[in-house]
């Protein structure tokens, strides 16, 4: 494995902590509203780029990381797949178990407590940028060692000049192409596919970067 790029941020223990409440926070109080103006985004395009690597073509255990409300939850029960959900607001947590009837996990993504090899896919749509730079390259190992050998790790995230801030309540990186391919990489990934979103627009229109990723 490569070794990953310098953090874009040096933060104390305390900063983490107090970073990781505010975006939560933010979600937890906006619930309601998130779940009202996400519930009809189409992200088939995202969905369909992890299903069709997984490693078989039977029901695949899918973990939906920053599950939210549990559209996407929906969606993979809908696919004949077996998924389970992972959000770090309660308020999340409890409308994905309510509206899909799916195991679904309340954890902090800085302090991920996953069993080893229990997922064939992971899919994480908008959250990973979420995780600082420094805690991301640790993060990322989580969920290559909660994947089965051969795993496939799904991710889209806002792109950017590489920044990393505070934006509000909520805290995001903002990585180019180049240097979240070397966190992934040196997590122990391997590319599998790119794209960028919204589909059918100029580079300069598509601010999300979409991942597709194999666990060596």
């Amino acid at each position: 494995m490569s070794e990953p790029p310098s953090p874009l941020v040096d933060l104390t223990p305390e900063e983490l902590s107090a970073l990781t409440r505010s975006t939560v926070s933010h979600y937890q109080r906006h619930a309601e509203d998130f779940r009202e103006g996400t519930k009809d985004h189409d992200v088939s395009q995202n969905v369909d780029a992890l299903l069709r690597h997984l490693p078989g073509p039977s029901t695949q255990r899918i973990l939906d990381l920053g599950c939210g409300p549990g559209r996407d939850l929906a969606t993979f029960v809908a696919r004949g797949h077996v998924p389970v959900g992972l959000d770090g607001a309660a308020a999340f947590v409890a409308m994905a178990q309510a509206t899909t009837g799916c195991e679904v996990w309340h954890q902090d993504f800085l302090a991920l407590e996953l069993p080893a090899e229990r997922f064939d896919g992971i899919f994480a749509n908008a959250v990973l940028f979420h995780v600082p730079t420094q805690e991301l390259g640790r993060v990322l190992k989580d969920l290559r060692r909660a994947l089965v050998a051969g795993g496939v790790l799904f991710a889209s995230n806002p792109r950017g000049p590489d920044i990393e801030q505070q934006q509000g309540l909520r805290y995001g990186s903002y990585l180019t192409m180049e240097t979240w391919s070397r966190f992934v990489t040196a997590a122990g990934f391997e590319l599998i596919e790119h794209y960028f979103r919204p589909p059918g627009r100029p580079r300069a229109e598509q601010p999300w970067l979409a991942t597709v990723w194999r666990a060596l």
